[in-house]
């Protein structure tokens, strides 16, 4: 465990409060329109999506509060993303009261996992370089993005990039605090966002009594299970790693299966350790002293439950936020990870073309049965690795 090297002071508290803002709007503006997609297809009432809204943010919040003020690290926790994007099919042909039995059951295999210690042993497995380029991979598309949303908005992307440069010229460590603060500046002066239609409403959460079938375990709870668990815990588990934070991965499998276990009649869906979002919270951004950036997890914890509170209306605030700015900001706040992750993935020379595999594979992206391309990146890099170094592999 982390412990803090000094008390904490005020101004210690800004920059790990702005990064975790900076992590919840991405992660509500950038995926989030997801659930409320899904939330369609299954016909669900507005009551029953805000219910889903409440139940997945404040679970989400309590257990990253809880796992990084126990621990002292930024342990940030999120929904499975590739998750409900494969509820926006799953939900159209399986009754949703099965599809909260699916819930239940992919919670308990969490749960389990954690106990069993079997995650942790295979993280430790991985040799450092691999991980690195896996991080690297999956960050590669978001770091892209934030230069090519100058297609549709050049303007906004020219005046968060000169920003950017500039604070960190003058002021790196609150270079993100800045381009957030402008950003939303610039979209207000040129009436690029619109706050009329946002009302404000406390969410009501409903219990939905669960129901069990063989079919909803094969096709729901087990995809479920499978895509969180390489799509979100396996980069998001990396990206504590590569930031050089090292609780054991069981105590965070059991925490978020728990989480989601108690909130799944109430329609959350799976949550886990975050990957691309927690990027923004674990580096050097988020504070100099690594000691302190568990702040973030508490602060990111806060903010998921104040949204959740407000049910789908907090949401919506972040929906209207243009797709070009959160992919923008996004893309920035992460350009410190991706460079010392691809530094990190070259700086050994027998193990750098094993890294470089892991990269370009996983940027790939590449879908195959049913599973995304972190999961087939990573697969590559060790499959490259055991049969460049044997010997080693072996070891």
């Amino acid at each position: 465990m982390i412990t803090t090297s000094s008390s904490l002071r005020g101004r210690d508290w800004i920059s790990p409060t702005i990064a975790a803002l900076i992590s919840v709007i991405v992660n509500y503006g950038g995926t989030f329109i997801l659930v409320f997609q899904a939330a369609k297809v299954a016909g669900l009432s507005p009551e029953m999506t805000a219910s889903w809204v409440l139940s997945i943010s404040v679970g989400v919040g309590i257990t990253g509060i809880w796992l990084s003020y126990r621990y002292r690290e930024p342990i940030i926790t999120a929904w499975s993303t590739p998750g409900v994007a494969f509820l926006v099919s799953a939900l159209a042909v399986t009754p949703y009261t099965e599809v909260i039995g699916a819930y239940i059951i992919s919670a308990i295999g969490f749960i389990v996992l954690g106990i069993s210690g079997m995650f942790e042993r295979f993280v430790r497995l991985i040799p450092s370089g691999i991980a690195s380029g896996l991080l690297a991979g999956i960050l590669l598309q978001f770091g892209i993005s934030a230069f090519s949303g100058a297609e549709i908005d050049p303007l906004l992307v020219i005046v968060l990039f000169v920003a950017y440069v500039l604070l960190r010229r003058f002021t790196s460590r609150y270079a993100i605090v800045g381009i957030l603060g402008i950003g939303v500046i610039y979209l207000i002066s040129v009436e690029n966002v619109d706050f009329s239609t946002i009302k404000l409403a406390i969410a009501s959460p409903v219990f939905v009594f669960p129901e069990f079938s063989f079919h909803a375990l094969l096709s729901v709870a087990l995809p479920l299970f499978i895509i969180t668990l390489t799509g979100q815990y396996m980069p998001g588990m990396l990206v504590l790693r590569n930031d050089g934070f090292k609780t054991s991965a069981n105590p965070i499998l059991t925490v978020t299966g728990l989480g989601s276990l108690l909130t799944a009649p109430f329609g959350s869906h799976a949550f886990n350790v975050a990957a691309i979002t927690a990027a923004i919270c674990t580096g050097k951004d988020a504070h100099e002293d690594s000691t302190k950036r568990y702040i973030a997890g508490i602060a990111c914890g806060i903010f998921y439950i104040v949204v959740g509170l407000f049910g789908v209306t907090l949401a919506a605030l972040f929906l209207i936020l243009p797709a070009t700015f959160i992919a923008t900001l996004a893309g920035l706040a992460l350009l410190g990870t991706i460079g010392s992750s691809l530094a990190n993935a070259l700086t050994d020379p027998k193990g750098r073309e094993t890294a470089l595999i892991t990269f370009l594979a996983t940027a790939a992206n590449v879908t195959l049965l049913g599973v995304g391309g972190a999961f087939w990146g990573l697969v590559a890099g060790l499959t490259a690795h055991i049969l460049m170094h044997k010997s080693e592999a072996r070891k």
